[in-house]
């Protein structure tokens, strides 16, 4: 994949981690992303060196929207174009707890990050990519991470659940605007995937899996699901855009 550059928020650990690995492997040149400069970020890009990927560390707060445009610019002088933006970054909420509890701050939080972010920073990547030519032989995409509780509620995480089904529809319309320039827009929907954000739950979820909440009776890893990111950002699913995937091991097919 020579020539194709990649922007992975929230990539320090995790999915993001994940898949800016799975995009090294395809020889994708990847920039990583935090919203500060620390050891973690720093690490997570030494890690992607060391595999002999061309990376770079590029720090900012994606819910700063003053803050998209020159990132771009500053990783396009950097590694030149961009050709995919993988929007991964995102926050839980800052006490589960009944809907009638939700605090307004939680509720802020989450939309910010998870929703207006997303779809501010689509905006300046989209708007770059199409104030110039694009070479022909490259793919050109974005694939977006929501959640599977982008469809189905957990009542303890409601306005979690009403961003990631916010940041779902973002991916749509994006697709629908962007399909006639060749861009491929996805969106990425994960299941139980083993995480630090789910760490404190993910044990008795995984025996809820094995009890039978999933078809296939795991929890998935960020390995996983960036793979499923690396292979749409590289075509490998050509003649497609606008698709939600669910990569929650068949947890949200209708049975009885």
């Amino acid at each position: 994949m020579s020539g194709q550059v990649a922007l992975v928020t929230g990539s320090s650990r995790g999915i993001g981690l994940g898949a800016a690995r799975a995009l090294g492997r395809l020889g994708f040149a990847v920039v990583l992303n935090g919203p500060a400069e620390d050891n973690e970020l720093a690490g997570a890009v030494g890690t992607l060196q060391a595999a002999g990927v061309r990376a770079i560390a590029a720090a900012f707060d994606v819910s700063d929207l003053g803050a998209h445009a020159p990132a771009l610019g500053r990783i396009e002088d950097a590694l030149g174009p961009l050709t995919t933006l993988v929007n991964n970054a995102g926050v839980g909420v800052l006490s589960r707890g009944d809907p009638l509890d939700v605090a307004e701050a939680s509720w802020d939080r989450c939309l910010s990050v998870n929703t207006k972010a997303m779809f501010f920073l689509t905006q300046a990547f989209a708007r770059r990519l199409l104030s110039r030519q694009r070479a022909p032989d490259l793919f050109h995409s974005i694939v977006n991470v929501t959640s599977s509780n982008a469809q189905a509620v957990a009542l303890p995480r409601s306005e979690y659940c009403v961003s990631k089904a916010g940041a779902a529809m973002v991916s749509k319309a994006w697709a629908v605007r962007l399909g006639p320039e060749n861009i491929a827009v996805y969106d990425v929907q994960p299941g139980l995937i083993a995480t630090e954000m789910t760490a404190p739950v993910i044990e008795a979820y995984a025996q809820r899996a094995r009890e039978g909440l999933t078809l296939l009776p795991r929890v998935g890893t960020p390995e996983e699901v960036g793979e499923i990111i690396a292979s749409l950002a590289s075509g490998k699913l050509p003649y497609t855009t606008g698709q939600a995937i669910s990569a929650d091991a068949g947890m949200l097919v209708p049975r009885f």
